[in-house]
């Protein structure tokens, strides 16, 4: 018996880009996974951030970017390791009824993340070190950059995949699809020695936005 899982309409009829990702922004993403997937095959061993927490940082990232195919993906993969119909719709829904306590600031910094373009505060990643350390700060920071980059070849890949179906995306075109994901797969490689080299000589695996947060007057 197959539970009921709601893709929200919002997602299910997308006949537009959310966030669409430009070749330069999708390069910079690329040079973060090589430490960002030593970080994961760590994290499987260690277990210090489990799938559950995994899997809805990356459905609260795929939510703000909009990727059509990774929600399906994800949200089927959510279900197979037990997370229920509704906790899967609400997190794809931008909703907050089924998060953790515990979770919450990561969730806050995920989604933050994807609102930044991977260009978040300092002050917003230095809120998720103090709150669960350096190394669990770290494995949430690679589990939220791997998964952006799966949107990023993803949102080309959905748009094609609704032209194919007949149903075009309005501001998209069959030459900024494929030439997206087929220039995104050859700057891969470029972009991952790029990212081994820059972990040899130490350089960190995030770019931060250094500004100050402004207190609001009331």
């Amino acid at each position: 018996m197959k539970a009921d899982i709601h893709i929200p309409k919002a997602i299910s009829s997308r006949s537009a880009f959310k966030n669409k990702f430009g070749l330069g922004e999708m390069y910079r993403a690329f040079i973060y996974i090589p430490k960002a997937m030593i970080k994961m095959i760590e994290n499987n061993k260690s277990q210090l951030v489990d799938k559950d927490f995994v899997n809805r940082l990356q459905l609260a990232v795929t939510e703000v970017n909009g990727c059509t195919i990774c929600s399906y993906g994800h949200a089927k993969l959510a279900l197979r390791l037990g997370m229920s119909g509704k906790e899967i719709s609400s997190f794809l829904g931008g909703e907050n009824n089924f998060i953790k306590p515990q979770e919450a600031i990561a969730i806050l910094f995920a989604q933050h993340y994807a609102d930044s373009r991977g260009y978040p505060k300092k002050y917003a990643y230095d809120a998720i070190v103090k709150e669960y350390g350096k190394q669990e700060a770290r494995i949430i920071l690679s589990v939220i950059q791997i998964i952006t980059v799966g949107n990023m070849l993803g949102i080309p890949f959905s748009a094609f995949q609704s032209r194919l179906k007949g149903k075009p995306y309005k501001d998209s075109s069959l030459i900024f699809e494929l030439g997206t994901l087929i220039m995104g797969i050859l700057l891969l490689p470029i972009a991952i020695l790029h990212g081994l080299l820059r972990g040899l000589i130490g350089l960190p695996n995030i770019r931060l936005d250094k500004k100050k947060q402004k207190n609001k007057k009331d």
